[in-house]
């Protein structure tokens, strides 16, 4: 399990932690938030909000130490095997104890507020997970990779959304589809700069199989729908008054910026963060203002 890299170029955990990348976990409890039916349980949303960034980091970290395992994403500066002083079974152990005390978050909330059927699909979602970057071959290493983050960061929200005290309705599943597009466009604009060593390694991203290209004008599109799949949710929603306009207006600046200047992770995270700034702030400070 041990592989020690010659002379990794020397990353602080800090770097590596990379906090922006943690927003595509806690933009859907914020988004649950201002799309809400009913009253927001938020005893019960924010820890589980936590517990899916716990999550998200195990499998950040299982990815990385799979990743230097089979040889891609060698050249990736804030990779935690460099963190970890080039090895992968540090990292990898890391992974599992961010996974299981995600996972334990997760469970305890279900408990206390007596909502366990909805491990009736966050089980296997949390699996998928795991499969993402377990095995010889996992799924990160073939087009179903991509469907597994769609599945995954969609079920996030749904999951976000029904441990809240949210209804089923349109509103969630708009939610559900925004956020599944949302994610994998974060994956398909991170690619390009790695088609190089992944092709050596033998994993079939869309970059790789698409070129770098059409990886990030299909990163662009996928992002800017999941934008707009929530300005219309916004527009549904009893909030709509409050939220509807800004929410949109600051969308469609967010996805004219990004046509233009061209997608990358950190870009498309911190517009995002932005535009649910403006959103969060319009619903606060409407009712300050008319009272």
């Amino acid at each position: 399990m041990t592989v020690v890299v010659a002379d990794p170029s020397p990353t602080r955990w800090w770097q590596a932690l990379n906090p922006a990348i943690y927003l595509v976990s806690i933009l859907p409890g914020v988004a649950v938030w201002l799309l809400a039916q009913t009253s927001v349980n938020h005893e019960a949303l924010w820890p589980a909000t936590l517990a899916v960034v716990l999550l998200q980091h195990g499998i950040n970290l299982l990815n990385d130490a799979k990743d230097w395992q089979l040889g891609a994403d060698t050249e990736k500066y804030d990779s935690w095997v460099r963190a970890h002083g080039g090895s992968v079974r540090t990292a990898f152990y890391h992974g599992v104890i961010s996974l299981s005390v995600g996972g334990a978050l997760g469970l305890l909330m279900l408990l206390l507020f007596q909502q366990l059927w909805i491990l009736g699909f966050a089980l296997p979602l949390a699996v998928l997970g795991v499969l993402y970057n377990v095995g010889k071959r996992p799924l990160s290493y073939s087009p179903a990779g991509e469907w597994a983050t769609a599945v995954c960061y969609g079920g996030v929200f749904s999951g976000l959304w029904f441990v809240s005290g949210q209804p089923p309705g349109l509103i969630a599943l708009l939610g559900t589809l925004a956020f599944s597009a949302f994610a994998t466009a974060l994956l398909f604009s991170h690619q390009p700069p790695q088609i190089v060593t992944d092709r050596q390694a033998g994993k079939r991203s869309f970059a790789v199989r698409h070129g770098a290209d059409s990886t990030y004008r299909a990163a662009s599109l996928l992002w800017s729908l999941s934008l707009g799949l929530l300005v219309l949710g916004s527009w549904l929603g009893p909030q709509a008054v409050t939220l509807a306009k800004p929410f949109a207006f600051s969308s469609a600046l967010a996805i004219v910026y990004i046509q233009r200047i061209g997608p990358n992770p950190k870009r498309m995270m911190l517009c995002a963060a932005l535009v649910f700034l403006v959103a969060t702030g319009s619903v606060l400070l409407w009712p300050l203002l008319w009272t």
